[in-house]
């Protein structure tokens, strides 16, 4: 390979898109068609990136697997970056297989970072954890490494392990540091602010307050009864009871853990959990119903009473009762979530990661830009949504290998 190509992979691995450039705009074989591709990419054109990647893999010979392969990954990053999460995984896996079995360790790396980092999107934990053991990171260059301990710490955010996330994320800033490359940094300290920010807000004998990552960790492990409003559930440091399918027995509970250890009004529990500004004896008859369902559901968590004047949550255990809820609530608070990761996000992309079905997606943002909280490029299959501002491409593509005389 020339020195041309040579010094635009340099480049492009030190995050310069910019100097690779320089070296190869004007070129239209293979490799430089593949290298501008990374480096639109890197800047952030990342329709234009693909087209180019697309272009340099058909222009790859037969004889040139591991080159079509590494397009490949390049292309998958940039699915996964624009929220395309419907890309087909079985490309990603030929390819990823092709680096392996010609000893392309990093790029085979890289491939299986991708296919985590995407299952860490969609929410499948178990999963990421998995094609994460599959890495050596030990092996791994400053940048891959970097993007090992993201997932690493994004894992263990999702399940609440903060002291995990903590070390991940101080790994995560060392590699950085070592890679040189200012978007890592900048990645890096992203992930970290997610650790300073409030995750829930923690509502007791009638007063809210707001809860840091670690502090919801430290309540779900002690005695309390908690009402978590974030997951639909009913739990103790033991056991967990999942009411999410069942939405009238979660507002009677939630109801009651706000007020506990006092009682709430027969009237009070028919309005909202019933959604009715008129209560008549069917009404009542129904509480009754669900009263004697939601006992059944908690089973050995708590029991709940009748009162003079309504119900009172009783738990078996002998700590409190308290709510979980989200910092800041609102009908369609997990699109927000999700789209608050400054990324680009399709329609079909959020319906994947919230398992719901596109239309329920769509109707949600239709209300979310009514309201100015999120707003829309491109059309049809193309439409992309968002909240700004919007950063620039902030995970690093490492398509160019080892090169003879690097």
């Amino acid at each position: 390979m020339d020195s041309l190509i040579t010094a635009a992979a340099r480049a492009l691995a030190a995050g310069d898109p910019l100097g690779a450039l320089n070296r190869v705009a004007l070129r239209d074989d293979a490799p430089a068609l593949a290298l501008r591709g990374i480096a639109m990419a890197q800047l952030g054109d990342l329709d234009r990136a693909k087209a180019l990647l697309r272009r340099a893999a058909r222009a790859f010979g037969p004889k040139e697997a591991v080159a079509r392969a590494r397009c490949v990954v390049a292309e998958a990053e940039i699915a996964l970056v624009s929220r395309d999460l419907g890309w087909p995984e079985e490309a990603l896996d030929t390819a990823r297989a092709t680096l392996e079995a010609h000893g392309d360790r990093v790029n085979a790396a890289h491939a299986r970072y991708l296919e985590a980092r995407r299952l860490l999107l969609i929410g499948r934990l178990d999963e990421a954890e998995h094609a994460l053991a599959e890495l050596d990171h030990a092996l791994l260059p400053p940048a891959l490494s970097t993007a090992h301990a993201l997932v690493v710490a994004g894992i263990a955010i999702r399940r609440l392990r903060t002291a995990a996330a903590r070390a991940a994320l101080a790994r995560a800033e060392r590699a950085a540091r070592l890679a040189g490359i200012p978007a890592l940094t900048a990645e890096v300290e992203s992930a970290a602010r997610v650790l300073a920010t409030p995750a829930a807000r923690l509502i007791a004998h009638g007063e809210a307050r707001l809860l840091l990552l670690d502090e919801v960790e430290a309540l779900l492990a002690s005695k309390a009864l908690v009402v978590d409003a974030c997951r639909h559930v009913v739990r103790d440091a033991r056991t967990v009871v999942s009411l999410a399918r069942r939405p009238v027995l979660f507002a009677l509970v939630r109801l009651l853990g706000e007020a506990w250890p006092g009682d709430v009004p027969r009237g009070t529990l028919i309005a909202r959990a019933f959604r009715t500004r008129f209560a008549d004896e069917t009404h009542r008859a129904r509480l009754r119903v669900e009263v004697g369902r939601l006992r059944t559901a908690l089973g050995t968590l708590a029991d709940v009473r009748a009162t003079p004047r309504g119900f009172t949550l009783v738990p078996h255990g002998t700590g409190e009762v308290v709510v979980l809820a989200r910092p800041i609530e609102e009908p369609h608070a997990a699109v927000l979530a999700l789209l608050d990761d400054g990324e680009t996000w399709s329609s079909s992309a959020l319906a994947l990661a919230l398992g719901a079905s596109q239309r329920t997606v769509q109707r949600a943002l239709d209300a979310l830009a009514a309201a100015g909280k999120v707003q829309s490029l491109g059309r049809g299959r193309a439409r992309r949504w968002m909240t700004p501002p919007v950063p620039g491409f902030t995970t690093t593509l490492l398509l160019p290998g080892p090169y003879p005389g690097s």
